[in-house]
């Protein structure tokens, strides 16, 4: 089958699309047809060999594969399973591991559930990193009604799902993001929306929650919690990860205004609240261009550029 590669670290130049075994389901695990896969930031590091600690234990040596999440169509499962039917269309991700940007995965049921009726395949890949942002703001930050929110890089994949989940939480939403996007950002329900260029932390008032998609600045945006604030980071400065991490560590040990950072790995259940916050209409998808799984170079060329509204989506059925 084919499979988005990389045989070093690089530019996107270094990315192809070559032939690996298509995978059979064992017992207890499904096969999914790809119909398509979003482009997440981490994988940018991760082919520029940013993080090399992390993809060298995701997966040894070369080729390496990309791909977290995905959404396409049970094909066959393998003894033992319950639940997915073949042919049933579904949303999940990996775990831990790197290679949905293929033309199949094998999957746990655990890790992956129906997709909304209502939205396309496409549309699905890009708001799987939904789960993100309900794992941040709901189960991390518990957020509640009335509180203030304060959203930074609003208009990306998080960030934009972010916003939209905020609003239906009950919260008063504030976004950063680019010039060019506040009117977007306020689309998506954001009650206030500044320029992150020229609105700084001094400028800003305080926040009983911080969602942090950034990771730069950890310190400055923690000061604007009120005193039970929380600070929910889903990025670190991969040119400092050591003072990064170090920094978010002890927060979550001295003082009440912690900052919390995880690492996403959603189940089943998390795919199925997502699921019904999409069928309500509470959130909906944002994909800002699509690209065929042959033109993966140019998916990570447009997520490197910036501005994205969304999400970058790769296609991998009739690519």
């Amino acid at each position: 089958m084919r499979a988005a590669l990389y045989d070093r670290y690089g530019p996107p130049e270094v990315l192809y699309v070559g032939a690996v075994p298509k995978p059979a389901p064992g017992p207890g695990e499904v096969l999914v047809r790809v119909h398509a896969v979003s482009v997440n930031g981490g994988e940018l590091h991760g082919r520029a060999g940013r993080v090399r600690l992390v993809t060298d234990l995701a997966e040894r040596g070369f080729p390496k594969r990309l791909g977290i999440d995905f959404a396409g169509e049970v094909v066959a499962l393998g003894s033992d399973v319950s639940g997915p039917k073949v042919g049933d269309r579904v949303w999940g991700v990996l775990g831990r591991t790197f290679g949905s940007a293929a033309e199949y995965v094998v999957v746990r049921p655990r890790s992956l559930a129906l997709a909304p009726a209502g939205i396309d395949l496409v549309e699905a890949a890009a708001l799987a990193v939904g789960t993100t942002a309900i794992t941040a703001l709901r189960d991390k930050a518990r957020l509640r009604a009335g509180e203030r929110l304060l959203v930074r890089g609003a208009a990306g994949g998080v960030g934009s799902i972010a916003v939209q989940l905020g609003r239906a939480l009950g919260a008063h939403v504030t976004a950063l993001a680019g010039a060019g996007n506040l009117d977007f950002v306020r689309d998506l329900g954001a009650h206030e929306a500044h320029d992150y260029a020229t609105t700084g932390p001094a400028d800003l008032g305080r926040f009983d929650v911080v969602l942090d998609t950034a990771g730069t600045e950890h310190p400055a945006y923690r000061r604007l919690l009120t005193p039970r604030g929380r600070m929910v980071a889903i990025a670190f400065d991969v040119r400092r990860p050591v003072p990064s991490l170090a920094y978010i560590a002890a927060s979550a040990v001295f003082g009440p205004r912690r900052v919390r950072f995880f690492s996403g790995n959603p189940t089943h259940r998390l795919f199925g609240d997502l699921a019904g916050y999409v069928d309500t209409g509470a959130i909906r998808p944002v994909v800002d261009k699509v690209f065929p799984l042959s033109d993966i170079a140019g998916a990570h060329r447009a997520l490197e550029a910036g501005g994205v509204r969304g999400k970058i989506v790769v296609r991998v059925v009739d690519a």
